[in-house]
């Protein structure tokens, strides 16, 4: 019962620091009225599409509008989000639609393509497998400016005619781009996305001593700022700049 309250207690410190660290990274932001509820909303979002360099060469690539960004991430990004891994056509379509918004319009090659294989016999497509790396592609949230969707508008694409439904807040988030190796047995090292060793730190450590190097480097990361809208009481990512 005595090691069990332990580490209960380790835990709770655990928790409790990550989000004191949370709340203290926004407090440099832009507008402080973002909520730790928006926070979490945002960077839910944002893991939500962010893969794997081994597999789509960015884990989240550059683009102007959706219907711009890479296909082998596009599809990745739906494939990894499905419930289910045996879909039809028209399941995948729609949720990429939930994912990417209501102004996607990319089309899935029905003959199939590298994230999913076509069964002839079943009219399904099967997710493929994807082989990882030891390296984790991870991100911070750096700086996060809630704007109105008459601003954001302005700030966005004209390839999206400034509509964000009115139905929710739009926001610009500003991360920081980092790789997790775990290939050695007693430490994790933090890299850049280039592979430059920043630093390191024990497997036993919390993620937040790792997050705390890449903010006390960041200037040697890749940063990219990425716009948000809310559609359908569901958070979109309109585009991505570096």
């Amino acid at each position: 019962m005595r090691k069990m309250l332990i580490i209960i207690g380790i835990l709770a410190i655990i928790f409790v620091s990550m989000l004191i660290f949370r709340n203290v990274k926004m407090q440099n932001s832009e507008n402080n009225n973002v909520s730790i509820e928006e926070i979490n909303k945002i960077e839910e979002k944002i893991s939500s599409v962010y893969m794997w360099k081994e597999v789509t060469k960015e884990a989240l690539p550059t683009f102007n509008n959706i219907n711009e960004a890479d296909d082998k991430w596009v599809w990745e990004v739906v494939k990894n989000n499905l419930e289910n891994y045996e879909v039809t056509y028209e399941e995948i379509q729609e949720e990429a639609k939930i994912i990417f918004g209501e102004n996607f319009n990319k089309q899935l090659p029905q003959e199939e393509n590298s994230s999913f294989e076509y069964n002839k016999e079943t009219n399904m497509y099967i997710a493929t497998e994807v082989e990882f790396d030891q390296e984790e592609d991870s991100f911070l949230l750096d700086n996060i400016k809630k704007v109105n969707s008459e601003e954001n508008g302005d700030n966005n694409n004209s390839n999206n005619n400034g509509n964000s439904n009115g139905n929710g807040n739009s926001y610009v988030v500003e991360i920081v781009e980092y790789l997790e190796d775990y290939s050695n047995e007693d430490s994790v090292i933090i890299k850049t996305t280039n592979e430059e060793e920043i630093g390191r730190v024990a497997i036993s450590e919390s993620e937040t001593k790792i997050q705390e190097i890449v903010k006390n480097n960041k200037d040697r990361f890749t940063k990219k700022k990425v716009y948000l809208k809310t559609e359908n009481n569901n958070l979109i990512i309109e585009k991505v700049e570096k």
